[in-house]
């Protein structure tokens, strides 16, 4: 665990803001998914990397004054060690606290902010000057809806002690608010995306032939590609066996998924059921750079999801990296999803677990190059526009002064 702080500001000075003074904020920032300082990319799913980046942007806003708890550890330590560090948490969170005079403990998903109720109860989370922290959760999807009685059960509790509440997208708000969160409590803020996430993007050509050399692909393939953990949810398995059959007749069509997981061997299953294992290619987990030539080189980026109750998609911030690389985007309209892709601006949206759907609108794409030249500009147009880490740090840090100023 590494606890730390950086000054930026006096906060007694305030800054004016859309008419309003708007003084700098003492937050403490608490995560249990930062990955170990020398091997920075062993821990980077979407929430992990949710986590390092919005920690680094608000390092960066002038009105923060920023604190931080956290654990440093791989993803497969990351259960044991948590299971560790939430005592201690509960523990020290109150005294650092006071010392430090924290205005907004922000919990970097609801993990974290399941001690609130404890911390509550235990301090009132009062500050040596006498005002009272308040107690921010990032909400993010699974981390809300996962299909555990007890974790469900204590959700509430959880809702209830909370301050604030800022899921990443509508469909996990309207989660949190079956669970017990209120409308006054919710504020939506977006996941962002570094716009130096892969630095000088290869070159679109050469990334293409990079490709088809190393999986042995024609040269008039048509690649689909797909990245993320392999777990139901992300439909992986039904799009092989219910989509890509459908796409032979176009184009040599091919389908290249990067990530593991446990659908794997239910991957490969479906593949050999539906005829398509030679178009199918699971390079498992990439290293980064493999991950900027696989979405340069590819034509359309699928995010084939299906509903799995208790294992919702609250983003998908892959699809952010997909528009940063300009590849247009072909993806279900269920749950997070819809928040990230608009309808001719980064992609098109087709009904979840609608076969037909999907292979319509792929085709559509297949058959129209200078469709998807142009949809692929615009798409990382949008992405940098609406998704940089700045500008969402800048929305978030607003309603954390606002939050201070007013109470609410």
């Amino acid at each position: 665990m590494l606890t730390s702080s950086r000054s930026f500001a006096d906060p007694t000075r305030s800054s004016a803001t859309s008419g309003q003074f708007r003084p700098a904020v003492r937050l403490l920032f608490v995560t249990h998914s930062f990955p170990p300082r020398d091997r920075p990319l062993s821990n980077v799913g979407g929430m992990q990397r949710v986590a390092v980046d919005l920690h680094r942007a608000m390092s960066e806003h002038p009105r923060v004054i920023l604190a931080t708890e956290a654990i440093y550890t791989s993803w497969t330590w990351t259960a044991a060690r948590t299971t560790l560090f939430l005592p201690k948490l509960a523990l020290s969170l109150p005294r650092r606290i006071r010392r430090e005079q924290i205005d907004v403990v922000v919990f970097s998903s609801m993990v974290t902010a399941s001690l609130a109720p404890l911390l509550c109860r235990m301090t009132r989370g009062r500050t040596t000057a006498g005002r009272r922290a308040k107690y921010v959760a990032i909400a993010h999807g699974h981390d809300v809806t996962m299909a555990f009685p007890p974790y469900q059960r204590w959700l509430r509790r959880v809702f209830g002690a909370l301050d604030a509440v800022l899921p990443v997208s509508q469909a996990t708000a309207e989660a949190c608010e079956e669970r017990g969160a209120t409308t006054e409590q919710i504020e939506v803020c977006p996941n962002g995306i570094r716009l130096d996430r892969f630095g000088s993007l290869p070159d679109r050509d050469v990334a293409r032939q990079h490709l088809l050399d190393t999986h042995g692909l024609p040269d008039d393939a048509f690649l689909l590609a797909s990245v993320g953990r392999q777990v139901k949810r992300k439909g992986t398995a039904w799009f092989v066996e219910h989509v890509l059959p459908r796409l032979s007749s176009d184009s040599p069509t091919y389908f290249v998924v990067a990530g593991s997981g446990p659908e794997d061997e239910t991957i490969r299953q479906a593949a050999a059921h539906a005829g398509v294992t030679d178009r199918l290619r699971l390079l498992g987990r990439v290293p980064e750079a493999d991950l900027a030539t696989l979405l340069r080189g590819s034509d359309v980026f699928v995010m084939p999801n299906v509903q799995v109750e208790g294992d919702m998609e609250g983003f998908g911030v892959v699809m952010l990296e997909a528009g940063l690389c300009e590849l247009p985007v072909v993806a279900a309209a269920l749950e997070g999803i819809q928040d990230v892709v608009t309808d001719g601006a980064n992609g098109f949206l087709v009904p979840p677990e609608d076969p037909t759907a999907f292979a319509e609108q792929i085709r559509v794409l297949i058959r129209d190059r200078e469709l998807r030249d142009l949809l692929g500009e615009r798409s990382r147009e949008y992405v940098m526009g609406a998704f940089s880490w700045p500008a969402v740090a800048r929305r978030t840090v607003r309603h954390l002064q606002d939050l201070v100023l007013n109470g609410h």
